[in-house]
């Protein structure tokens, strides 16, 4: 696989900030850090960098999830009504784990990324709902309990940020422990994910790029983005620390051998060609598995294919479309 031809054939090449690096068993193939962590200090990023991620975050929700299946502390089955303490209003009773994993719950979602106006809806939802206040994933059930559902539970696949807000007060009542240091303790500090974390967007740690949006281009998303991460989005980390939770994963690291097949099993299909499994997407004509997240001032995605054992991933702090670099890796992957 000619990596330079991927990377020299994307147009938005040269306007990129951040990190684009291959990896395989034995380190690094290709790199590329560009553009600035902190551009008013012109601090440039660097492969070790922590990003945010955005959506990327319900790979490591999904992989919760089904550590808590694993040990027997929940169940694809268990309907959310019966887990949660809460007055889930006008949220379908039959709306079971698998159908938040999978995308087809049909709840309605806060945030719909289905719908055209999305980046307005979310604009909108800052200035009712100050992100300095969305600590707690309890405080989201106030933007999609009153919201009608968009389709029967199981119907069709329908992407939803509102779906894996509620997984997560799922985690958080199966295991006791808040969504986010139940992550931590069970994924990021067992394999030694060095900078991958909740970072609090008022307090971010050293080497940890800003998020740049606006047409300033120097504004960073402190006030588009919640205060800390949720089970939808939100989560930092860096190049090397998705490297490594990809080969724990297949590794048998996380999930036991039964799980893992069913986590990356075609459980709906997308479209023609891409499938979802119990929160991670699949490429399905190369056997290779992905995450993706954008938002304001991210942009990103992380690609596995087990059979090459390459791990390509993406992580960008403007708003610079990486879809096309991801398209040309699937391409070369069926070659």
């Amino acid at each position: 696989m000619d990596i330079n031809k991927i990377w020299g054939g994307w147009n938005d090449a040269e306007k990129f900030s951040g990190v684009f690096s291959v990896t395989d068993e034995n380190g690094i193939v290709f790199k590329k850090c560009t553009g600035f962590r902190n551009r008013a200090e012109a601090l440039p990023n660097d492969y070790d960098t922590a990003f945010g991620i955005a959506s990327g975050t319900k790979l490591f929700t999904g992989l919760a999830a089904c550590k808590l299946i694993d040990a027997g502390n929940l169940s694809p089955e268990d309907k959310l009504w019966d887990i949660l303490p809460y007055d889930l209003g006008r949220i379908n009773r039959d709306v079971t784990i698998y159908h938040l994993l999978t995308h087809t719950s049909g709840i309605g979602d806060y945030l719909d990324e289905e719908a055209p106006n999305s980046s307005n809806q979310e604009e909108e939802l800052c200035n009712k709902y100050p992100v300095y206040l969305w600590e707690k994933l309890e405080y989201y059930l106030q933007m999609i309990a009153p919201l009608p559902q968009k389709f029967d539970p199981g119907a069709r696949f329908g992407y939803s940020n509102a779906g894996f807000i509620m997984l997560g007060l799922a985690i958080e009542a199966a295991s006791g422990k808040t969504y986010q240091q139940y992550v931590t303790d069970e994924i990021i500090n067992p394999l030694g994910l060095k900078h991958t974390g909740f970072y609090r967007m008022d307090s971010l740690p050293k080497n940890t790029a800003l998020g740049y949006t606006g047409e300033s281009k120097m504004h960073t998303n402190i006030f588009r983005l919640p205060i800390i991460g949720g089970s939808d989005g939100g989560l930092f980390t860096c190049a090397a620390d998705l490297d490594t939770l990809w080969r724990s994963l297949f590794a048998g690291k996380i999930l036991s051998e039964k799980m893992l097949s069913n986590f990356i099993k075609a459980q709906v299909k997308i479209r023609e060609g891409r499938s979802y499994g119990l929160g991670v997407y699949r490429y399905d004509s190369s056997d290779t598995y992905y995450a993706v997240g954008g938002d304001f001032g991210v942009d990103f995605f992380t690609v596995y294919n087990p059979k090459h054992k390459l791990v390509f991933s993406a992580l960008g702090n403007s708003e610079v479309d990486t879809y096309p670099l991801l398209n040309a890796i699937f391409a070369e992957m069926q070659l």
